[in-house]
């Protein structure tokens, strides 16, 4: 999302680096970089000129110390402003009640339905609760049959009226039959627009009027930039929203949204979202985020996509046959599976520090892992269980059950080897030097 920006920004701080201290005359360069970097990310002119003077107040005002450089100064002084301009801290979301009900709103085509459905996936698998989602766009038939859909494949029931044109009445109807079948969490998508109209915003202020719902969250679609902003205004002035959701992260978006619109409505952003798979959802936290943005990555958030993906009583399991030399190839299957369940591997890779900018112009698609799993998922039972077992007929028919040649196996085997005896060396350390526990 913001591979332009981090660039540009640390093109900007290329001009102070070297220098032994901080001046009038390199910070002002640097400053209008800056600037000039943001205003072409989409954000506000108003809003980068005012983050641009804060940066510079501050960077004038910080007695540099002998252990940080003018650069490293400059660089701390942007991730805090950034952090603050993005909201400070990340907002709570609230899903208490009986049921607990929250609004969708947002314009058409901002991925509002996809959103409801990966809200209540969220809920569902992470904070255990019984979401119900409702079907109350009275407007569009495919919105009611696409959120069935996506109900039918996180396995949470879908309240609709496909003949009721009264979105008040299904979204009261909707709470109602939550409480009987004791759903703790109504997720109700409202209809959307091309565009901002009068008709629009007054059926969802009286859906908001009905319900009283204790979220209203407004989705943007981070690729529409400064406007996404304008419309949150639009909207935020009738609805008074509880938090913003960007959605497309994952799209080629210049991030001004991101950037500006805590700022504009002076709301929240409390989820973001990319792709349409539906566990790819996430809190938003400004301080991760900023990080992204300087090309520092995000390690936290990398760990915690592991921790949800990866069975601890399993991950036991795995550590003793790797300590015994005995992974093999139904192992490493279940590894790539468990790594394509966190998410895009190139954002991925892209929260490990320094690796998003040597990657980010090689193209590394999901379907990376797919000639690996062809080759093991040819294999037999008894070869992936034990891969002494392959001899050169095994491997010709490996390659013709996989549709690859004769030497992709042999390299596939040969790395898979290299992997396994890069373990049995790990095994060798000492169990305090690899950070486990006897």
């Amino acid at each position: 999302m913001f591979e332009n920006l981090t660039d540009r920004l640390e093109s900007a701080f290329k001009q102070i680096k070297g220098e032994g201290r901080i001046t009038d005359l390199n910070i002002a360069a640097t400053v209008k970089d800056i600037r000039r970097a943001l205003v072409d990310a989409d954000v506000n002119y108003k809003i980068a000129k005012e983050f641009t003077d804060r940066v510079k107040d501050k960077a004038m005002g910080e007695k540099v110390l002998t252990a940080v450089s003018p650069g490293q100064l400059m660089v701390k002084i942007v991730k805090d402003e950034l952090v603050d301009l993005m909201g400070g801290s990340e907002s709570e979301f609230n899903a208490k009640g009986n049921p607990a009900v929250i609004l969708i709103a947002g314009l058409q085509g901002s991925g509002k339905t996809t959103f409801s459905a990966k809200l209540a996936n969220f809920l569902k698998t992470r904070s255990r609760l019984s979401p119900m989602l409702v079907a109350a766009d009275i407007y569009r038939p495919a919105a009611i049959d696409q959120l069935k859909v996506l109900g039918e494949q996180i396995q949470v029931d879908v309240y609709s009226e496909p003949e009721n044109k009264n979105a008040v009445q299904i979204a009261t109807n909707a709470i109602k039959e939550a409480r009987s079948k004791n759903k703790n969490v109504v997720i109700i998508d409202t209809a959307g627009r091309l565009a901002i109209d009068e008709a629009m915003m007054t059926e969802v202020a009286n859906v908001k009027s009905a319900v009283n719902p204790q979220e209203i969250l407004f989705v943007v679609d981070s690729m529409t930039g400064q406007d996404a902003v304008n419309t949150a205004k639009a909207f935020n002035d009738r609805l008074n929203f509880t938090g913003v959701v960007l959605t497309k992260l994952d799209g080629d978006t210049r991030g001004g949204a991101a950037l500006s619109i805590k700022y504009t409505v002076e709301k929240p952003i409390k989820f973001v979202s990319s792709g349409e798979k539906l566990d790819t959802l996430d809190v938003f936290y400004p301080e991760r985020m900023a990080q992204r943005i300087l090309g520092m990555g995000d390690i936290t958030t990398l760990v915690e996509k592991a921790q949800q993906q990866f069975d601890e009583e399993q991950a036991r399991k795995l550590e003793k046959k790797i300590r015994k030399n005995q992974f093999n190839f139904e192992d490493f299957k279940q590894q790539l599976e468990q790594i394509k369940k966190m998410g895009n591997i190139k954002d991925l890779l892209g929260m490990i520090p320094g690796v998003g900018k040597a990657i980010k112009d090689i193209d590394i698609s999901d379907d990376a892992f797919k000639g690996i799993e062809a080759m093991i998922n040819s294999m037999t039972r008894q070869e992936r269980e034990d891969p002494d077992l392959i001899n050169m007929s095994r491997k010709q028919r490996i390659a013709k059950g996989s549709g690859k040649d004769l030497n992709e196996v042999n390299a596939f085997l040969k790395q898979f080897e290299q992997m396994k005896q890069m373990m049995k060396m790990m095994n060798k350390m000492p169990m305090g030097r690899m950070g486990m526990k006897r």
